[in-house]
């Protein structure tokens, strides 16, 4: 049955809002199971839409996943103006559990109440990863693919000159938000971080933060590591890619 990962990235009023479900399956390589991705949804209400409407959208969009097999989660920026719609998502009753994401400029996952705090540099490095390992895949079909693209192809990692991590898609800045637009490769990263590196909830023994493995990039080398993806056109290894609507 397919697994789906659902990231939200709340826009403010001049943000734009995007929302990003990924399918989860598995392939054998060389004796190994290679977890996989692929990006079945993406999409971008436009600005100005009302937090009750955005939560209206993730509702049906996760209803429709969920009718082709399971919801494991729908991850949230809780960062800005996400708290108050994270209890609107909590009272709509989503199939699978609503995981609160706070981005931090820290080193640390740690628990935030009933999500996680996340440092951006665990969110940067994880992305980085999948699409340089090609594991993670985008339909060319979707309306939002040439975005996501976009911003993916002109994403980069570099060290600001205070020594302190600084990302963005094609940005100044040393914010993760600096870049132009990058809101659906975070709602991307933010479903990939917690289908890959979010501890399950365990009720016995509780949820145990911990570190995201260590990426293949060295700090220097995530100055300029380029990312790449892999877009798919209905070849014969791609699953259905259909819009959930």
């Amino acid at each position: 049955m397919a697994e789906y990962f659902i990231g939200l990235d709340l826009g403010q009023a001049v943000d734009y809002t995007a929302l990003a479900i990924l399918e989860r399956t598995w392939r054998d390589t060389g004796g190994q199971r290679v977890t996989r991705y692929d990006v079945g949804h993406l999409e971008r209400p436009p600005r100005g839409t009302s937090y009750p409407a955005i939560v209206a959208l993730v509702q049906q969009r996760a209803t429709a996943a969920a009718a082709r097999g399971t919801v494991v989660a729908v991850a949230v920026d809780r960062t800005g103006v996400g708290a108050p719609v994270v209890d609107l998502l909590q009272r709509a009753r989503l199939p699978g559990r609503i995981v609160p994401i706070t981005i931090t400029g820290g080193d640390t996952v740690g628990r935030d109440g009933p999500g996680f705090r996340v440092p951006k540099r665990d969110l940067v490095a994880l992305l980085g990863v999948l699409l340089q390992s090609e594991r993670l895949r985008v339909a060319q079909a979707l309306p939002e693919a040439a975005t996501f693209v976009r911003e993916a192809v002109n994403f980069r990692a570099r060290i600001s000159a205070a020594g302190h991590d600084a990302y963005g898609a094609g940005g100044d800045g040393d914010g993760w938000r600096e870049g132009p637009h990058d809101d659906l490769l975070l709602a991307v990263a933010l479903a990939a971080w917690c289908a890959e590196a979010a501890p399950a909830p365990n009720p016995a023994l509780g949820i145990v933060a911990h570190r995201l493995a260590a990426s293949p990039w060295s700090r220097a080398d995530r100055r300029d590591a380029p990312a790449s993806i892999v877009t798919t056109n209905g070849g014969p290894e791609r699953p259905s890619r259909r819009r959930l609507s």
